[in-house]
């Protein structure tokens, strides 16, 4: 299993550095292949990690972070195929082998990178990880040159920036408090860390907490730090966006994670659970409200986003085995579906030249196959039987009530049921209306832009079954033992 963990932190790297080369290798090609082979990569790691932790010098996957990369590489597997036929529609572009060539290099790192952070056995290193994450994904955001791009992307570094530095004073501190204990040759690791849990200093761990919740949550899109997530998914190149929002706040997330366990292993579990129950609740909140009044399409997907990570923070904080395995079959079952759904929503896009919902009308008669796999998208996202979503978001209720918390699980309900309001409002609009009616309506050729942007969205439907209907065997196994290790942190 070593070979495997090196794989998978060299082989997007190795793409990035051959679609930057000139040469004969076609980037695309490349590019898919690094996909595909990380994927196959994190299959084999599957029952590996769900026996025990996997573990090569710094690098270690144990059964949670395995959980991040599974979801990580098959958006990265997917995402490189529909790139193929969505750079088809960008060979107007006077620039357009730069912009091709930064675009390959720019996705495969920032791959790498997000497969890298649940890789690391270190505080330090996975900080670092996200810090490249920020760095490769705003520049991709501004990739399309346009200056609402340019403003996304600036205000993304701002936010992101601000709240890695805070992440970081976390890091220090949590250092400091396993130095305590450990002794000054402490390094980080997490594993230690969490055995020395009980004699750890409770303030120091309570302040490191905090901090990482507000500095990687900034990440995550957690409210009031979201700022930054609507205006940068809604302007990025749009496999870019299904990155961000299926994988990237995924990651970190994965981060807020590793200090919940540090936090429950050193402080019981009531003030971490407490914290990420308010924030969660916030988030649910600020984007069920969003859902319903938004007008553009892809930021109407970013507020999902925020939606959807606030059923995250609330399903850890509910505290129970059953809760955890559906937050960790949602991180899996979140990142097919939302980028299901950016993938849909780039097919509208190119195909009416909009982004506006008011203007998007007849998707389902001009668009046969993006416009009723987006839909079967969105249903997924609104936890629609029988696709992933459902079956991980009833866990996370079922949990909430099996530890009494009846309030904030009946709450959850209430708000998710707001938010699929919001978009099945949209999304009749865009596809059963009929396209010559209502004011300024954009029309669109009835036909795909292309079969390399409708396949993914093919196997991600699939995925999406798998997951609600029966999860393999060795999938199942691996959600379990997430789940014993986040409760064996308590």
């Amino acid at each position: 299993m070593t070979t495997v963990l090196v794989a998978l932190a060299v082989v997007p790297l190795l793409a990035a550095v051959l679609a930057l080369l000139p040469g004969r290798l076609p980037a695309p090609a490349v590019s898919v292949a690094a996909g595909v082979a990380s994927l196959v990569l994190a299959l084999v790691l599957v029952p590996a990690a769900a026996a025990g932790p996997v573990a090569a010098g710094f690098l270690r996957v144990d059964a949670i972070s395995a959980i991040f990369i599974l979801a990580t590489a098959f958006l990265y597997a997917t995402t490189a195929v529909y790139s193929i036929g969505y750079l088809r529609g960008e060979h107007q572009r006077a620039d357009f082998a730069r912009y091709s060539r930064l675009f390959w290099v720019g996705l495969n790192l920032f791959a790498w990178a997000m497969l890298c952070a649940p890789l690391m056995d270190n505080l330090a290193l996975l900080w670092i990880a996200v810090e490249i994450t920020t760095v490769v994904s705003a520049l991709l955001v501004a990739l399309d040159g346009t200056r609402r791009g340019a403003e996304a992307a600036w205000k993304y570094v701002l936010i992101a920036s601000a709240g890695l530095g805070i992440a970081l004073l976390a890091t220090i501190v949590a250092y400091s408090a396993g130095a305590s204990v450990l002794g000054p040759g402490y390094d980080l690791a997490i594993a230690p860390l969490l055995g020395a849990g009980p004699m750890l200093p409770p303030s120091a761990v309570r302040l490191a907490f905090v901090l990482a919740v507000v500095g990687f949550g900034t990440k995550v899109g957690l409210f009031p730090v979201h700022t930054w997530l609507p205006d940068a998914h809604s302007e990025a190149p749009t496999p870019v966006s299904a990155m961000l929002s299926g994988s990237l706040l995924a990651v970190s997330f994965y981060a807020v994670l590793r200090y919940y366990q540090i936090a429950t292993a050193a402080l019981g579990g009531d003030f971490p659970r407490g914290v990420l129950l308010v924030f969660g609740m916030l988030s649910l909140l600020l984007a069920a409200m969003y859902l319903i009044e938004q007008r553009n399409l892809k930021r109407l997907l970013a507020y999902s986003s925020v939606e959807h990570m606030g059923i995250l923070a609330i399903g850890t904080a509910f505290g129970a085995p059953l809760a955890y395995a559906g937050v960790l079959l949602h991180v899996l079952a979140h990142a097919a579906a939302k980028g299901n759904a950016f993938f849909g929503a780039g097919v509208l896009v190119r195909a009416y030249r909009t982004k506006d919902i008011e203007r998007l009308r007849g998707g389902l008669d001009r668009l046969p196959w993006t416009a009723p796999l987006f839909l079967l998208a969105i249903l997924a996202l609104s936890a629609m039987p029988p696709f992933g979503l459902f079956r991980s978001e009833f866990l996370i209720v079922a949990g909430g009530l099996g530890s009494e918390r009846f309030v904030p699980a009946a709450a959850m309900v209430a708000l998710v049921t707001l938010a699929f309001l919001g978009l099945s409002m949209a999304t009749t609009r865009m596809l059963f209306v009929p396209a010559e009616t209502g004011p300024g309506a954009a029309s669109a050729p009835r036909r795909e832009p292309s079969a390399w942007m409708v396949a993914p969205m093919i196997v991600g439907v699939v995925a999406l079954l798998v997951l609600g209907l029966h999860p393999p065997d060795t999938l199942s196994a691996l959600i379990a033992q997430g789940a014993a290790e986040l409760e064996g942190a308590r």
